[in-house]
């Protein structure tokens, strides 16, 4: 099976540049399932209804959230009514939403994707390593479901390389987003899952985390709150990790940094 996960998008410039070339690389890469994490997609802070149906119409299967699920309100009373929109897994039972799902690809395979929010220098949520092992249970790779997809949301690399190290053998994929800067750490872990600590986001990195640079730079020298941080506007970046996986073992048999854009290093499979 071939997956691609886009990191996180911010703004409209990473909105852009993920409907732009996400038709293209369904076909080029022959993509069974894409996933796209999406918290920061409305103007750098939650998502809409609107923009989830614009990357679904654009080739998303799935859109993962984390930190930021909840920015836009108007998602409360939505979310609930999208199988397609995950939060995190360890928020506390009665939130909205869910933290899993089982989708089918068009060939029929079936793929599980968990997101899971770390707690180092994060909100104090549940155990992202019990509520995985939990959501883990009533599933074997390669026996119930094709493929297995971990979206860890968290701050700290340390945090996410225990969680890949934990699950290894058990997923297809353990990916980190978050941070915004794609790592360059993708390979396979010894049991045979996927893992890059950080896929990057799907913005403009001529900026502060896809933010523009003078009110963040402001912020940090001056340890003041003032203008509200939006999101740059300039030429985008579409930052991901594609993997393929083994039709009957569900692991990984290779990963691939993609990086698409003007400004970062580019990187693609290759023929």
């Amino acid at each position: 099976m071939n997956i691609l996960f886009c990191g996180d998008v911010v703004g409209r410039a990473g909105r852009e540049v993920v409907t732009q070339h996400l038709p293209h690389l369904k076909k080029q890469l022959q993509l069974d399932f894409i996933i796209v994490n999406g918290e920061n997609a409305a103007n750098g802070f939650g998502i809409t209804k609107e923009i989830c149906e614009n990357l679904y119409e654009s080739g998303a299967d799935v859109i993962t959230t984390g930190n930021h699920v909840w920015d836009q309100k108007e998602i409360i009373g939505q979310i609930d009514n999208d199988p397609r929109l995950l939060r995190p897994a360890n928020y506390p039972a009665g939130t909205p939403g869910r933290g899993s799902n089982v989708y089918s690809t068009k060939r029929g395979q079936k793929v599980l994707v968990i997101n899971v929010m770390c707690r180092l220098f994060m909100d104090p949520l549940d155990d992202p390593f019990v509520i995985l092992d939990k959501e883990l249970s009533g599933y074997l790779l390669g026996r119930t479901v094709d493929a297995i997809v971990l979206d860890v949301h968290g701050e700290a690399s340390s945090e996410k390389m225990a969680i890949g190290h934990s699950f290894d053998g058990r997923v297809s994929l353990v990916v980190g987003t978050h941070t915004h800067v794609p790592t360059a750490d993708a390979h396979i872990l010894d049991g045979g899952t996927a893992y890059q600590t950080d896929a990057g986001m799907c913005g403009d990195y001529d900026s502060v985390i896809g933010m523009k640079k003078l009110p963040a730079i402001s912020r940090f020298r001056r340890k003041m709150p003032g203008e509200r941080l939006s999101p740059a506007s300039g030429p985008a970046d579409l930052c991901g990790v594609y993997i393929q996986t083994d039709d009957t073992s569900g692991l990984a048999k290779n990963i691939t940094p993609i990086r698409i854009g003007e400004r970062l290093s580019p990187s693609f499979p290759k023929d």
